[in-house]
């Protein structure tokens, strides 16, 4: 159960992400800005994809360069479950939070307002919080080298981003996004 419950959220994860982005196309707001900054945003993708499959195939026992792992024990992989659950809700908490400012990537063009408010109050970042939970929980479901590679990894791009988002942001909104950071952690 829990395996299946590991690809399950991928696929919820990806579909909140995408329904919210059409969502804010139907009312003439774009949302993807992925890759606009940085063309090597681009190499992500794949790696995401190989992720993926990486999780479905051990889900599903479809072939798969690697089977053994770490250790094997009901209790951590039902914590793994718990973390993903808490990523699924951290996630849904911050596209509710995030209103018709969500992106994915930065919009220079047209930025929205400063979001300080619902999940936002205890964090700056959630999305990337609820991202970590995941990568975790996948990890902690199966638990090999290649999941724990790509924790380290996802925690390198997201920092990476945040880092590129803080700057974006304290040009747009200033002193009110110093104020901000001064009251609320960048993650936790």
């Amino acid at each position: 159960m829990q395996r299946w419950f590991a690809a399950l959220t991928l696929v919820l994860l990806l579909a909140m992400v995408g329904i919210r982005t059409l969502l804010m196309k139907r009312k003439g707001i774009r949302a993807f800005y992925f890759g606009s900054i940085d063309k090597k945003d681009y190499l992500i993708p794949p790696f995401a994809l190989f992720y993926f499959y990486f999780v479905f195939a051990n889900a599903f026992n479809w072939p798969s360069i690697i089977q053994r792992a770490f250790f094997d024990s009901p209790i951590i992989s039902w914590i793994g479950v718990a973390l993903c659950l808490m990523g699924l809700s951290v996630l849904l908490g911050s596209l509710i939070s995030f209103g018709k400012s969500f992106r994915v990537g930065i919009d220079t063009q047209h930025s929205g307002r400063l979001v300080t408010t619902g999940i936002f109050a205890f964090s700056r970042n959630p999305i990337y919080v609820a991202f970590a939970f995941v990568l975790l929980g996948e990890f902690f479901i199966f638990p090999n080298w290649i999941l724990l590679l790509y924790i380290g990894a996802g925690v390198w791009l997201f920092h990476r981003q945040v880092l590129r988002e803080e700057e974006h942001l304290k040009r747009i909104h200033g002193k009110e996004y110093e104020e901000y950071c001064k009251r609320v952690r960048r993650y936790l």
